[in-house]
Protein backbone atom coordinates (compact mmCIF):
# COMPACT_ATOMS: atom_id res chain seq x y z
CA UNK A 1 0.00 0.00 0.00
CA UNK A 2 1.45 3.48 -0.97
CA UNK A 3 1.86 6.19 1.49
CA UNK A 4 0.41 9.03 0.07
CA UNK A 5 -1.51 10.61 3.48
CA UNK A 6 1.46 10.84 4.86
CA UNK A 7 2.69 13.62 2.20
CA UNK A 8 -0.72 15.52 3.45
CA UNK A 9 1.06 15.56 6.64
CA UNK A 10 3.98 17.19 5.86
CA UNK A 11 2.06 19.64 4.07
CA UNK A 12 0.23 20.15 6.80
CA UNK A 13 3.69 20.38 9.31
CA UNK A 14 5.30 23.01 6.96
CA UNK A 15 1.95 25.37 7.58
CA UNK A 16 2.21 24.91 11.26
CA UNK A 17 5.69 26.58 11.83
CA UNK A 18 4.72 30.08 9.93
CA UNK A 19 1.84 29.70 11.69
CA UNK A 20 4.23 30.36 15.18
CA UNK A 21 7.11 32.23 13.77
CA UNK A 22 4.48 34.77 12.96
CA UNK A 23 2.86 34.32 16.44
CA UNK A 24 5.94 34.39 18.48
CA UNK A 25 7.75 37.46 17.01
CA UNK A 26 6.10 39.74 19.21
CA UNK A 27 7.33 37.67 22.49
CA UNK A 28 10.64 37.76 20.80
CA UNK A 29 10.44 41.56 20.34
CA UNK A 30 8.62 42.58 23.49
CA UNK A 31 11.65 44.29 25.46
CA UNK A 32 12.99 45.86 21.93
CA UNK A 33 9.55 47.35 21.19
CA UNK A 34 8.65 48.05 24.30
CA UNK A 35 11.80 50.53 24.64
CA UNK A 36 11.26 52.07 20.91
CA UNK A 37 7.43 52.56 21.40
CA UNK A 38 6.90 52.78 25.50
CA UNK A 39 4.57 49.72 26.06
CA UNK A 40 3.91 49.20 29.45
CA UNK A 41 3.47 45.69 30.84
CA UNK A 42 -0.38 46.19 31.12
CA UNK A 43 -0.29 47.45 27.40
CA UNK A 44 1.48 44.20 26.57
CA UNK A 45 -0.74 42.38 28.08
CA UNK A 46 -3.91 43.67 26.32
CA UNK A 47 -1.78 43.50 22.78
CA UNK A 48 -1.70 39.81 23.78
CA UNK A 49 -5.05 39.39 25.00
CA UNK A 50 -6.53 41.86 21.54
CA UNK A 51 -4.99 38.83 19.90
CA UNK A 52 -6.68 36.32 21.69
CA UNK A 53 -9.88 37.75 21.40
CA UNK A 54 -9.66 38.03 17.49
CA UNK A 55 -8.73 34.20 17.73
CA UNK A 56 -11.52 33.42 19.98
CA UNK A 57 -13.89 35.34 17.50
CA UNK A 58 -12.51 33.94 14.16
CA UNK A 59 -12.68 30.53 15.83
CA UNK A 60 -16.43 30.90 15.89
CA UNK A 61 -16.73 31.83 12.23
CA UNK A 62 -13.33 29.42 10.78
CA UNK A 63 -14.89 26.05 12.32
CA UNK A 64 -18.46 25.92 9.99
CA UNK A 65 -16.47 28.39 6.88
CA UNK A 66 -13.87 25.34 7.12
CA UNK A 67 -16.58 22.36 7.19
CA UNK A 68 -18.60 24.35 4.14
CA UNK A 69 -16.20 25.31 1.90
CA UNK A 70 -13.79 22.81 2.40
CA UNK A 71 -10.40 22.54 3.53
CA UNK A 72 -8.22 23.42 0.68
CA UNK A 73 -9.91 27.20 0.22
CA UNK A 74 -9.99 27.19 3.41
CA UNK A 75 -6.64 27.15 4.81
CA UNK A 76 -5.32 29.48 1.49
CA UNK A 77 -7.73 32.44 2.92
CA UNK A 78 -6.20 31.93 6.13
CA UNK A 79 -2.85 31.79 5.74
CA UNK A 80 -3.42 34.72 3.55
CA UNK A 81 -5.12 36.77 6.16
CA UNK A 82 -2.57 36.39 8.81
CA UNK A 83 0.73 36.45 6.74
CA UNK A 84 -0.81 39.93 5.33
CA UNK A 85 -1.30 40.69 9.42
CA UNK A 86 1.99 39.91 9.96
CA UNK A 87 3.74 42.34 7.82
CA UNK A 88 1.54 44.98 8.95
CA UNK A 89 3.45 44.90 12.62
CA UNK A 90 6.04 46.60 10.70
CA UNK A 91 4.04 49.79 10.53
CA UNK A 92 2.94 50.00 13.64
CA UNK A 93 4.26 53.38 16.03
CA UNK A 94 1.83 53.04 19.21
CA UNK A 95 0.14 50.43 21.14
CA UNK A 96 -2.96 50.83 19.15
CA UNK A 97 -1.39 50.40 15.88
CA UNK A 98 0.36 46.93 17.94
CA UNK A 99 -3.02 45.47 19.06
CA UNK A 100 -5.02 46.32 15.96
CA UNK A 101 -2.26 44.14 13.61
CA UNK A 102 -2.13 41.62 16.47
CA UNK A 103 -6.11 41.88 16.10
CA UNK A 104 -5.57 40.73 12.34
CA UNK A 105 -3.37 38.08 13.16
CA UNK A 106 -5.50 36.79 15.21
CA UNK A 107 -8.86 36.31 12.95
CA UNK A 108 -6.27 34.75 10.04
CA UNK A 109 -4.64 32.39 12.48
CA UNK A 110 -7.58 30.88 13.92
CA UNK A 111 -8.53 28.87 11.04
CA UNK A 112 -5.28 26.61 11.15
CA UNK A 113 -6.05 23.75 13.91
CA UNK A 114 -9.30 23.60 12.78
CA UNK A 115 -8.29 22.97 9.02
CA UNK A 116 -5.57 20.99 9.99
CA UNK A 117 -7.42 18.66 12.28
CA UNK A 118 -10.32 18.57 9.83
CA UNK A 119 -7.79 17.36 7.14
CA UNK A 120 -6.27 15.07 9.66
CA UNK A 121 -9.77 13.34 9.77
CA UNK A 122 -10.14 13.32 6.04
CA UNK A 123 -6.85 11.18 5.47
CA UNK A 124 -6.15 9.32 8.57
CA UNK A 125 -8.15 6.14 10.59
CA UNK A 126 -9.06 6.73 13.91
CA UNK A 127 -5.53 4.09 14.96
CA UNK A 128 -3.06 7.11 13.07
CA UNK A 129 -4.58 10.14 13.95
CA UNK A 130 -2.94 10.70 17.19
CA UNK A 131 0.72 10.21 15.89
CA UNK A 132 -0.25 12.41 12.35
CA UNK A 133 -1.42 14.74 14.73
CA UNK A 134 1.62 15.07 16.52
CA UNK A 135 3.80 14.68 13.45
CA UNK A 136 2.13 17.85 11.89
CA UNK A 137 1.83 19.76 15.49
CA UNK A 138 5.38 19.32 16.10
CA UNK A 139 5.63 21.80 13.65
CA UNK A 140 4.67 24.41 15.80
CA UNK A 141 8.29 23.83 17.94
CA UNK A 142 10.51 23.91 14.61
CA UNK A 143 8.86 27.04 14.14
CA UNK A 144 9.22 28.27 17.78
CA UNK A 145 13.00 27.12 17.21
CA UNK A 146 13.76 28.91 13.86
CA UNK A 147 12.13 32.11 15.12
CA UNK A 148 14.29 33.33 17.41
CA UNK A 149 17.02 32.38 15.17
CA UNK A 150 15.71 34.60 12.18
CA UNK A 151 14.29 37.25 14.51
CA UNK A 152 17.17 38.07 16.38
CA UNK A 153 19.12 37.98 13.22
CA UNK A 154 17.36 40.45 11.02
CA UNK A 155 16.51 42.59 14.07
CA UNK A 156 20.35 43.07 14.90
CA UNK A 157 21.40 43.56 11.53
CA UNK A 158 18.41 45.65 9.91
CA UNK A 159 15.74 46.06 12.68
CA UNK A 160 12.82 45.07 14.89
CA UNK A 161 10.38 46.05 11.63
CA UNK A 162 12.27 44.11 8.71
CA UNK A 163 11.58 41.35 11.06
CA UNK A 164 7.94 41.21 10.65
CA UNK A 165 7.97 41.64 6.79
CA UNK A 166 10.50 38.66 6.56
CA UNK A 167 8.47 36.22 8.30
CA UNK A 168 5.07 37.43 7.34
CA UNK A 169 5.69 36.32 3.78
CA UNK A 170 6.23 33.31 4.41
CA UNK A 171 3.03 32.19 4.37
CA UNK A 172 2.69 33.42 0.53
CA UNK A 173 4.89 31.31 -0.39
CA UNK A 174 3.39 28.06 1.69
CA UNK A 175 -0.32 28.80 -0.26
CA UNK A 176 0.93 28.02 -3.22
CA UNK A 177 2.72 24.61 -2.44
CA UNK A 178 -1.06 23.71 -1.00
CA UNK A 179 -3.05 24.86 -4.25
CA UNK A 180 -1.11 23.36 -6.00
CA UNK A 181 -0.50 19.56 -4.33
CA UNK A 182 -3.62 19.26 -1.77
CA UNK A 183 -6.83 17.35 -2.71
CA UNK A 184 -9.55 15.85 -0.50
CA UNK A 185 -8.91 11.80 -0.73
CA UNK A 186 -11.74 11.60 -3.66
CA UNK A 187 -10.40 14.03 -6.02
CA UNK A 188 -6.74 13.01 -4.88
CA UNK A 189 -4.69 11.56 -8.19
CA UNK A 190 -2.13 9.21 -7.52
CA UNK A 191 -4.15 7.99 -4.22
CA UNK A 192 -4.58 3.90 -4.27
CA UNK A 193 -8.16 2.33 -3.74
CA UNK A 194 -6.12 0.08 -1.06
CA UNK A 195 -4.65 3.40 0.46
CA UNK A 196 -8.45 4.96 -0.13
CA UNK A 197 -10.14 2.32 1.41
CA UNK A 198 -7.94 2.06 4.52
CA UNK A 199 -8.47 5.62 5.11
CA UNK A 200 -12.14 5.16 5.69
CA UNK A 201 -11.84 1.80 7.32
CA UNK A 202 -13.55 3.36 9.92
CA UNK A 203 -17.39 2.68 10.15
CA UNK A 204 -18.95 3.30 13.18
CA UNK A 205 -21.77 5.74 13.90
CA UNK A 206 -19.41 8.38 15.42
CA UNK A 207 -17.82 8.70 12.27
CA UNK A 208 -19.92 8.04 9.28
CA UNK A 209 -21.49 11.20 7.88
CA UNK A 210 -25.05 10.77 7.29
CA UNK A 211 -25.43 13.47 4.80
CA UNK A 212 -27.87 15.62 6.78
CA UNK A 213 -26.48 19.21 7.51
CA UNK A 214 -26.41 19.76 11.28
CA UNK A 215 -26.78 22.98 13.10
CA UNK A 216 -23.96 24.32 14.57
CA UNK A 217 -25.46 24.76 17.93
CA UNK A 218 -26.69 20.62 18.09
CA UNK A 219 -23.03 20.14 19.68
CA UNK A 220 -24.26 21.56 23.31
CA UNK A 221 -26.61 18.44 23.22
CA UNK A 222 -23.92 16.39 23.72
CA UNK A 223 -21.97 16.34 27.21
CA UNK A 224 -18.70 15.53 25.39
CA UNK A 225 -18.57 19.28 23.89
CA UNK A 226 -19.11 21.00 27.50
CA UNK A 227 -15.69 18.70 28.46
CA UNK A 228 -13.58 19.41 25.58
CA UNK A 229 -14.82 23.14 25.88
CA UNK A 230 -14.05 23.69 29.73
CA UNK A 231 -10.86 21.44 29.80
CA UNK A 232 -9.65 24.11 26.57
CA UNK A 233 -11.02 27.00 28.77
CA UNK A 234 -8.90 25.85 31.48
CA UNK A 235 -5.72 24.79 29.95
CA UNK A 236 -4.71 26.39 27.03
CA UNK A 237 -3.47 29.69 28.50
CA UNK A 238 -0.17 28.14 29.83
CA UNK A 239 1.52 27.70 26.42
CA UNK A 240 0.35 31.09 25.66
CA UNK A 241 1.93 32.40 28.73
CA UNK A 242 5.12 30.16 27.67
CA UNK A 243 5.57 31.55 24.20
CA UNK A 244 5.00 35.37 25.11
CA UNK A 245 6.43 35.97 28.64
CA UNK A 246 9.44 33.09 28.33
CA UNK A 247 11.79 36.30 26.52
CA UNK A 248 11.00 38.34 29.18
CA UNK A 249 11.13 36.32 32.34
CA UNK A 250 14.31 35.36 30.98
CA UNK A 251 15.25 39.01 30.40
CA UNK A 252 14.53 39.96 33.61
CA UNK A 253 15.26 37.13 35.88
CA UNK A 254 18.77 36.24 34.41
CA UNK A 255 19.55 39.45 32.97
CA UNK A 256 19.90 38.05 29.68
CA UNK A 257 19.57 40.39 26.23
CA UNK A 258 17.74 38.96 22.85
CA UNK A 259 21.47 37.27 21.90
CA UNK A 260 21.92 35.62 24.41
CA UNK A 261 18.30 34.23 24.74
CA UNK A 262 18.47 32.77 21.80
CA UNK A 263 20.04 28.88 22.50
CA UNK A 264 17.88 28.49 25.94
CA UNK A 265 14.82 29.71 23.64
CA UNK A 266 16.15 27.38 21.14
CA UNK A 267 16.62 24.24 23.53
CA UNK A 268 13.19 24.55 25.26
CA UNK A 269 11.32 24.13 21.51
CA UNK A 270 13.81 21.34 20.15
CA UNK A 271 12.44 19.46 23.22
CA UNK A 272 9.06 20.36 23.47
CA UNK A 273 8.87 19.14 19.24
CA UNK A 274 9.08 15.73 20.66
CA UNK A 275 6.39 16.14 22.94
CA UNK A 276 3.55 16.34 20.59
CA UNK A 277 5.27 13.05 18.75
CA UNK A 278 5.37 10.98 21.68
CA UNK A 279 2.36 11.79 23.01
CA UNK A 280 0.80 10.71 19.82
CA UNK A 281 2.57 7.63 19.53
CA UNK A 282 1.76 6.66 22.79
CA UNK A 283 -1.16 6.86 22.25
CA UNK A 284 -1.96 5.18 18.56
CA UNK A 285 0.36 2.73 19.94
CA UNK A 286 -1.92 1.69 22.95
CA UNK A 287 -4.78 1.38 20.24
CA UNK A 288 -2.74 -0.97 18.05
CA UNK A 289 -2.25 -2.90 21.35
CA UNK A 290 -5.75 -3.30 21.80
CA UNK A 291 -6.51 -0.81 24.77
CA UNK A 292 -9.93 1.60 23.71
CA UNK A 293 -9.24 4.83 21.93
CA UNK A 294 -11.40 6.37 25.40
CA UNK A 295 -7.73 4.15 27.44
CA UNK A 296 -5.50 5.47 24.97
CA UNK A 297 -6.49 9.33 25.13
CA UNK A 298 -7.09 9.28 28.65
CA UNK A 299 -3.97 7.79 29.61
CA UNK A 300 -1.83 10.16 27.33
CA UNK A 301 -3.58 13.24 28.88
CA UNK A 302 -2.96 11.98 32.19
CA UNK A 303 0.50 12.10 31.95
CA UNK A 304 1.12 14.98 30.11
CA UNK A 305 -0.59 16.81 32.93
CA UNK A 306 1.74 15.14 35.46
CA UNK A 307 4.62 16.57 33.98
CA UNK A 308 3.32 19.81 34.16
CA UNK A 309 3.39 20.02 37.46
CA UNK A 310 7.19 21.00 38.60
CA UNK A 311 6.70 24.27 36.57
CA UNK A 312 5.76 26.16 40.46
CA UNK A 313 9.01 25.28 41.52
CA UNK A 314 10.20 27.72 39.08
CA UNK A 315 9.94 30.75 41.38
CA UNK A 316 12.62 29.38 44.05
CA UNK A 317 14.85 28.23 41.19
CA UNK A 318 18.19 30.38 40.22
CA UNK A 319 19.88 28.30 38.06
CA UNK A 320 19.05 28.94 34.62
CA UNK A 321 19.51 25.72 33.32
CA UNK A 322 17.32 23.89 35.36
CA UNK A 323 14.89 26.71 34.69
CA UNK A 324 14.64 26.24 31.30
CA UNK A 325 14.54 22.37 31.94
CA UNK A 326 11.68 22.78 34.15
CA UNK A 327 9.88 24.84 31.02
CA UNK A 328 11.12 22.79 28.35
CA UNK A 329 9.62 19.62 30.03
CA UNK A 330 6.14 21.55 30.33
CA UNK A 331 6.24 22.76 26.67
CA UNK A 332 6.54 18.92 25.78
CA UNK A 333 3.64 17.70 27.87
CA UNK A 334 1.61 20.66 26.30
CA UNK A 335 2.35 19.30 22.93
CA UNK A 336 1.63 15.87 24.09
CA UNK A 337 -1.48 17.21 25.64
CA UNK A 338 -2.53 19.41 22.70
CA UNK A 339 -2.10 16.19 20.62
CA UNK A 340 -4.64 13.84 22.52
CA UNK A 341 -7.27 16.43 23.08
CA UNK A 342 -7.43 17.40 19.31
CA UNK A 343 -7.66 13.22 18.48
CA UNK A 344 -10.29 13.37 21.51
CA UNK A 345 -12.33 15.72 18.75
CA UNK A 346 -11.60 13.52 16.14
CA UNK A 347 -12.47 10.42 18.17
CA UNK A 348 -16.20 11.74 18.66
CA UNK A 349 -17.40 14.15 15.95
CA UNK A 350 -18.28 13.35 12.49
CA UNK A 351 -16.20 14.28 9.89
CA UNK A 352 -18.49 17.07 8.86
CA UNK A 353 -18.41 18.66 12.18
CA UNK A 354 -14.97 18.19 12.93
CA UNK A 355 -13.69 21.65 12.29
CA UNK A 356 -16.45 23.10 13.95
CA UNK A 357 -16.60 21.39 17.09
CA UNK A 358 -12.24 22.34 17.02
CA UNK A 359 -13.14 25.68 16.80
CA UNK A 360 -15.89 25.81 19.10
CA UNK A 361 -12.96 24.18 21.62
CA UNK A 362 -10.82 26.51 20.41
CA UNK A 363 -12.37 29.47 21.18
CA UNK A 364 -13.27 28.12 24.48
CA UNK A 365 -8.99 28.06 25.26
CA UNK A 366 -8.99 31.36 23.65
CA UNK A 367 -11.31 33.41 25.86
CA UNK A 368 -9.41 31.15 28.88
CA UNK A 369 -6.57 33.07 27.07
CA UNK A 370 -7.99 36.43 26.67
CA UNK A 371 -8.82 36.61 30.48
CA UNK A 372 -5.05 34.99 31.43
CA UNK A 373 -3.10 37.63 29.24
CA UNK A 374 -4.36 40.32 30.70
CA UNK A 375 -4.42 38.92 34.49
CA UNK A 376 -0.75 38.43 33.76
CA UNK A 377 0.13 41.78 32.90
CA UNK A 378 -1.85 43.04 35.77
CA UNK A 379 -0.25 40.60 38.00
CA UNK A 380 2.96 41.23 36.88
CA UNK A 381 2.67 45.17 37.34
CA UNK A 382 1.42 45.11 40.84
CA UNK A 383 3.66 42.25 42.14
CA UNK A 384 6.48 42.59 39.56
CA UNK A 385 6.91 38.72 40.26
CA UNK A 386 5.56 35.40 38.55
CA UNK A 387 5.49 33.48 41.30
CA UNK A 388 1.52 33.63 41.52
CA UNK A 389 1.45 32.78 37.71
CA UNK A 390 3.49 30.07 37.73
CA UNK A 391 1.74 28.27 40.57
CA UNK A 392 -1.72 28.49 38.83
CA UNK A 393 -0.06 27.65 35.42
CA UNK A 394 1.63 24.04 37.19
CA UNK A 395 -2.21 23.19 38.09
CA UNK A 396 -4.48 23.40 35.13
CA UNK A 397 -3.30 20.56 33.36
CA UNK A 398 -4.79 18.48 36.43
CA UNK A 399 -7.65 20.09 36.71
CA UNK A 400 -8.48 20.07 32.81
CA UNK A 401 -7.80 16.31 32.82
CA UNK A 402 -9.82 15.70 35.66
CA UNK A 403 -12.61 18.14 33.40
CA UNK A 404 -12.19 15.69 30.54
CA UNK A 405 -12.93 12.44 32.82
CA UNK A 406 -16.23 13.96 34.37
CA UNK A 407 -17.24 15.10 30.98
CA UNK A 408 -16.37 12.95 28.10
CA UNK A 409 -17.96 9.89 27.23
CA UNK A 410 -16.63 7.61 24.49
CA UNK A 411 -18.81 5.34 22.45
Amino acid sequence: MKQYRWRIVALLFFATPINYIDRQVLGLLKPVISEDISLSEAEYGYIVSAFQTAYAIGMLLAGRFIDKFGTRISYSIAIAVWSLAGCLHAAASNFFHLAAARFMLGIGESANFPAAIKTITEWFPKKERAFATGLFNSGSNIGAIVAPLIVTYITVEYGWREAFIVTGLLGFLWIIAWLVFYQVPTKAKGLSKEEFDYIHQDKSEEDVDDGQKKPWWNLFKRRTTLGICLARFVCDWPWWFFLFWTPDFLSKTFHMDLTAMQIPIVIIYIISDFGGIVGGYISSKMMRMGRTAAFSRFAGLLICALLVLPVSLIPSVKTLWIVIGIISLACFAHQGWATNIYTVVSDNYPKSQVATMTALAGFSGSMGGIIAASSVGIILEITNSYYVVFMVAAMTYVIAWLLLRLFVRYK
